[in-house]
C-alpha cells in the first residue's frame, strides 16, 4: 500500500521590493478591472532572468518593465502604453511580453524601444494575453486568458510557429494563465487559473494536442498562476491565492511547499543564482519578490529566437 508523504514546508525569504519612490498610488484602469476599482500602487508579475543574472519584473497596472541587479536595486527599463504579463528573452537584446492590451510585443533591451511582435490573429484581437514559453525549435507558446472563467470556458492556448504559422491548440480552458514544457519538450502544462488547477497537455508529433488531462488539482480562491519546471521534471505551481509556491513530482504529489508571508499573492516565478537553484517569486500584494534556494536547478530555458510574424 502507498502512501503520500507530508510535504516540506518551508518559509519564502523577502529579497528586495519595489522602492516607495516607484511606486504609483494612483487609479488605473486594470485596477479598475481587477481590484474593485482600489488604487493598486504595483502589481508585479512575469520573472525572467538575462545572461548576466539581472532580473526582470512586469508591472501590469502602469506598463512598466524593471530591472533588478543582483544587490536587489532597481531600475526602469521601459513604459509604455500596455498591460505586460508574462515574459522571455529570445535572445540576448530582445525580452518578449505577452501584453494584455496588445498582444505579444518586444523590447529591445539596449534602448527601451517597445514594438509589436503579434497584435492579432485573422484580423480579430486577442482576449487578452496572458504568458508564454518557448520551445528548443522556436515555437512560442502563449496563453490567451482575457476574462474567461468557469462561467466562461473559453480562453485559448496558442504556437507561433519559427515560420510565422499560428496553431490555435486549445480553445476550452477557464482562464488559461502560466505554461510551462517538460526537459523532453513532449508536454506542455498549463495553469488553469479559474479552474483552480493545472492541466496537462501532450503535444503529438504532427503538431496536434490529445489526451488532455487535469494534471493538478489546487484549492482557494485563486487558482495556479505562474509554472516553472526543474532539471528533475518536478513542476513548480505559484498560487495566489493561497501564497504558496508547489513543488510537484511526476505524480503530481507536492514534495515541497514554499510559504509567502501573510498576505502574499505569489503569482509567479523564476530560477535564478549562479547555479539556478533558486527561485524567485513575486509577491504582487505587496510590491516585493520573495525567494528560496533548492535542491535541484530550474531547467534551462529555450531562447531560439522566432523571426516577427508578417
Amino acid at each position: 500500500m502507498y502512501f503520500l508523504q507530508a510535504p516540506q514546508l518551508l518559509e519564502l525569504e523577502p529579497f528586495t521590493r519595489l522602492p516607495d519612490a516607484l511606486r504609483r498610488r494612483q487609479p488605473s484602469a486594470w485596477a479598475d478591472a481587477n481590484r474593485g476599482g482600489q488604487p493598486t500602487d504595483s502589481f508585479l508579475e512575469g520573472p525572467v532572468f538575462d545572461d548576466a543574472g539581472h532580473l526582470y519584473v512586469a508591472d501590469i497596472p502602469f506598463g512598466r518593465i524593471f530591472r533588478i541587479d543582483p544587490a536587489g536595486a532597481w531600475s526602469l527599463i521601459a513604459e509604455y502604453d500596455g498591460e505586460p504579463n508574462g515574459m522571455k528573452f529570445v535572445d540576448a537584446h530582445t525580452l518578449l511580453v505577452a501584453d494584455y492590451r496588445n498582444g505579444l510585443v518586444r523590447i529591445d533591451m539596449r534602448n527601451g524601444q517597445v514594438t509589436p511582435w503579434l497584435e492579432r490573429r485573422n484580423s480579430e484581437r486577442f482576449r487578452g494575453v496572458n504568458d508564454l514559453v518557448l520551445d528548443a525549435e522556436g515555437s512560442i507558446y502563449f496563453t490567451d486568458q482575457g476574462q474567461s472563467g468557469l462561467h466562461d470556458p473559453s480562453g485559448r492556448l496558442y504556437r507561433l510557429r519559427p515560420d510565422g504559422r499560428l496553431d490555435l491548440l486549445l480553445s476550452n480552458v477557464p482562464s488559461p494563465n502560466g505554461v510551462a514544457l517538460s526537459p523532453d519538450g513532449r508536454v506542455l502544462y498549463l495553469a488553469a487559473t479559474r479552474g483552480n488547477c493545472v492541466w496537462r497537455v501532450p503535444l503529438m508529433p504532427d503538431g496536434s494536442v490529445a489526451k488532455v488531462g487535469q494534471f493538478f488539482t489546487s484549492y482557494g480562491p485563486s487558482g495556479p498562476d505562474g509554472l516553472a519546471v526543474d532539471s528533475e521534471g518536478r513542476l513548480l505551481v505559484a498560487n495566489p491565492g493561497l501564497g504558496l509556491v508547489w513543488v510537484l513530482n511526476g505524480r503530481a504529489e507536492p514534495v515541497v511547499v514554499l510559504r509567502g508571508p501573510v498576505g502574499a499573492s505569489t503569482t509567479n516565478l523564476a530560477f535564478g543564482g549562479p547555479d539556478r537553484r533558486t527561485v524567485y517569486v513575486t509577491d504582487s500584494t505587496h510590491g516585493q519578490v520573495l525567494r528560496y534556494t533548492l535542491d535541484v536547478p530550474g531547467l534551462a530555458l529555450h531562447r531560439a529566437p522566432a523571426p516577427p510574424p508578417h
